[in-house]
């Protein structure tokens, strides 16, 4: 592999409009708001990565200005002039700064996108060198889409029925107290063969056992993070009493955690998301790990922009990744994205992978300008 010499790390703070807002259990917010990082080597060679903290601190604890202030003050300076031969020793790098997975995942996902353009790779086989040589990628992703919280059971259907008709062929909904049950009986009644799961956002407690239980006559693919966010004990005390399967998402940070919640039996899924456990390093780890256990996994979503979208895709083209991916085409969220061409669906539910080296798609400046003035005539005290 031809090393990397990092010269340069600039920071674009971006809020781009949503073709349609996400309602989930802990709100909405009216931009997709990330950093994006610009890596520059030695060489002339330019990396991308994406922070996809939020404005407020929903999700993650990790908030646009918080992010801000580590990549500014702390990743970045740790890794100028670094010389880089694998992506995979950027952790050890940050290793001295504690939390803040999602700006550690943007800086080292910028190194992946750098050494693979370097080495005249796609990102997908950048991390294949990785995995044995029966995990070679697929050239595509299975997806499939995420519908949030609506005004009624009629809106949400009208809503599946268009996504349906684009060709999604998995469906996810967002659920809180009080909008779940109701929910899936409804579709469930109006749409009986559809691949349908729900997804809590931690918004119950293990006293909700008994209401939850209700979900199961509905034929559900999963239930995702029911309980709180950094759970994984009550998690164990609810999957038994359940015939869904529980798949675990925000309280996963780590192999270890994945670990720890398949052990504990607190979990049947996965959904890996690469920028919640700090970067694609670990995210490999958890991969072997689901590979071993044969556990389902799926890579999820924070409303990236085309280049942390296409860098999900390269993840989710890898044959360990087993269940359709909440990676939807750009026209569910931008119009237009800050990135080109744009990622249709294809069939099958599927989107393919860029052939072009590293991300495979063009980042367009004159819309990250626009984005970044949007963002600053928006939230200048998070500047």
């Amino acid at each position: 592999m031809k090393k990397i010499t990092i010269k340069t790390i600039d920071l674009h703070v971006i809020a781009l409009p949503l073709v349609e807002r996400l309602r989930t259990s802990f709100g909405e917010e009216p931009y997709k708001a990330a950093i994006l990082v610009e890596m520059q080597t030695d060489e002339g060679i330019t990396g991308w990565g994406e922070c996809s903290a939020e404005i407020n601190p929903g999700y993650s604890y990790e908030t646009v200005g918080t992010a801000l202030h580590i990549l500014r003050e702390f990743l970045a300076p740790k890794l100028l002039g670094k010389t880089l031969s694998d992506a995979t020793e950027v952790p050890d790098l940050l290793r001295g700064f504690r939390g803040h997975p999602l700006a550690k995942h943007a800086v080292e996902a910028a190194a992946w996108d750098a050494l693979a353009k370097a080495n005249e790779m796609t990102l997908a086989e950048a991390f294949a060198r990785h995995l044995p040589d029966d995990h070679q990628p697929r050239g595509y992703a299975t997806v499939g889409v995420s519908i949030g919280i609506q005004p009624s059971v009629e809106d949400t259907l009208a809503i599946i029925n268009k996504r349906l008709g684009q060709g999604y062929g998995r469906i996810k909904l967002k659920i809180q107290p009080g909008w779940d049950v109701e929910l899936a009986r409804g579709v469930r009644a109006a749409l009986p063969d559809i691949t349908m799961m729900l997804d809590a956002n931690s918004a119950y407690t293990l006293a909700d056992a008994d209401h939850l239980k209700q979900l199961d006559e509905f034929n559900l693919l999963m239930i995702e993070q029911p309980l709180g966010y950094t759970d994984i004990y009550e998690h164990s005390k609810l999957q038994p009493q359940l015939e869904t399967s529980i798949c675990l998402d925000e309280s996963i940070h780590s192999v270890n955690d994945a670990k720890l919640a398949f052990d504990l039996g607190a979990c049947r899924i996965i959904n890996l998301k690469p920028a919640r456990v700090s970067g694609y390093t670990e995210s490999l780890k958890i991969y072997k790990l689901c590979v071993e256990r044969e556990a389902p996994l799926w890579i999820g979503g924070l409303l990236e922009t085309g280049i942390g979208r296409a860098a999900n895709l390269a993840f989710a083209s890898l044959p360990g990744v087993t269940l359709p991916c909440d990676i939807s085409a750009t026209d569910r969220y931008y119009n237009p994205d800050i990135t080109d061409p744009p990622f249709v669906l294809g069939k099958n539910s599927t989107i393919a992978t860029p052939t072009a080296p590293g991300i495979g798609v063009a980042v367009r400046m004159d819309r990250v300008q626009e984005a970044a003035k949007r963002w600053q005539e928006s939230y200048p005290y998070q500047n």
